[in-house]
């Protein structure tokens, strides 16, 4: 048995180091490129880099999961009790020797702590992003009129980026845990959600974006799309992370059948180990099946959601930046989903497709941050800049 302790805070502070170091480098560069603008395009410019990266830490997080290698450091926050591989390298060594193929190898271990560092310096993005915006909102006295956005918003985003952290260290120390891995999955498309909405009114309260009118059933069609998307993520998280990406190896059939054998209970049990049933019992292929059809029949309802969504915003003119983006990704996911049955899951096309996915969830809710609905309003019109939907 590994005596290696799941939880191990002696490295805490030098992987605290590491997250600032990380960083520092896009703060500078901020700094630079932003050292004369205005304080409300400055927080703007804060927030899309922290979207950026935090949009980059998501696809690391995808290809850390995809090359199996969440458990290349067995204990947390660390490796071995070690801040870096570096220090770790007779364990990581003993540990390769004895399963040359297994879970902790120096690669490996290099991808879980890289994600771990990235992670970290998201962490203080966020925290500087809190500071920034509590800063500005305490000079809105000076004009009352100014639209400045709330500190509850970057402090809300502080939390949930705590909670993940947690999830990221549960991973871990419970073995890839399916539900666990796929509610830390959906934490990383919620923290994308928490700033792209604190994006979209800096933005307004910058004066760069106005705010777009749409027909009550554009609107709830918008809303659908979305919530549709959120689900169908979910059911994806649950495919990855339960290794059923290859139960259905063809299209548009499953093992060359319209209904093949599935079991959905077992599918869809959710407190149990990977690859076992609640009961300890093996998990049968029926079950891998029966995740991996249902996500590819739900993904039809989201498919036909958002072409109705961008055929309506293009009647309307409507939103114009956000149709294409939606339009392109849906393509994206498309093309990404049918090349991991039909080319036996390539790993650059599985991370696109998260990152896709997570991409897509992302641009539906600038568009609802960036449109209301209006039935009566005439074609055409648009609320000021800097007001509130």
């Amino acid at each position: 048995m590994d005596p290696t302790a799941l939880y191990n805070l002696s490295p805490t502070l030098r992987l605290m180091g590491m997250g600032l170091a990380v960083a520092l480098g896009p703060l500078a560069w901020l700094w630079l490129r932003h050292r004369g603008a205005a304080p409300a395009r400055q927080l703007s410019a804060l927030t899309l880099l922290t979207l950026f990266l935090t949009f980059d830490l998501v696809m690391f997080g995808a290809f850390t999961r995809l090359t199996d290698s969440g458990l290349g450091c067995p204990d947390w926050p660390g490796c071995y009790g070690h801040g870096s591989p570096v220090g770790a390298h007779a364990q990581i060594s003993a540990a390769q020797d004895a399963m040359p193929t297994g879970p902790v190898t120096h690669g490996k271990a290099w991808v879980e702590m890289v994600h771990r560092y990235l992670a970290t310096g998201v962490g203080v993005l966020i925290i500087v992003l809190l500071v920034a915006t509590w800063l500005q909102w305490r000079k809105r006295g000076a004009d009352p009129s100014a639209a400045v956005v709330s500190p509850g918003w970057p402090l809300a985003t502080l939390v949930w980026v705590c909670a993940q952290g947690a999830f990221g260290a549960l991973t871990v120390t419970m073995k890839l845990f399916p539900v666990i891995v796929t509610l830390h999955l959906l934490g990383g498309v919620g923290l994308l959600v928490l700033l792209m909405v604190q994006a979209e009114q800096d933005r307004q309260a910058a004066g760069v974006s106005r705010i777009d009118v749409l027909g009550r059933g554009l609107r709830a069609l918008l809303w659908a799309a979305a919530v549709l998307v959120g689900v169908q993520i979910a059911l994806g998280g649950w495919v990855s992370t339960n290794y059923a990406v290859l139960a259905c190896n063809t299209f548009p059939q499953c093992q060359g059948a319209w209904w093949p054998p599935m079991d959905f209970a077992q599918g869809f049990e959710l407190w149990r180990p990977l690859g076992r049933q609640g009961d300890g019992a093996l998990l049968d292929f029926s079950a891998l099946t029966a995740i991996h059809y249902t996500h590819r029949l739900f993904a039809y309802a989201v498919f036909v959601a958002l072409v109705a969504l961008v055929v309506g915003l293009w009647r309307q003119q409507r939103l114009p930046a956000q149709r294409r983006a939606l339009a392109a990704l849906t393509a994206l996911q498309l093309l990404t989903g049918l090349s991991n049955v039909i080319l036996d899951w390539p790993l650059a096309a599985a991370v696109v497709h998260t990152g896709g996915a997570a991409a897509m969830m992302t641009v539906l809710v600038w568009a609802l941050c960036a449109s209301r609905a209006d039935a009566l309003a005439p074609a055409g019109n648009a609320r000021p800049a800097g007001v509130t939907p």
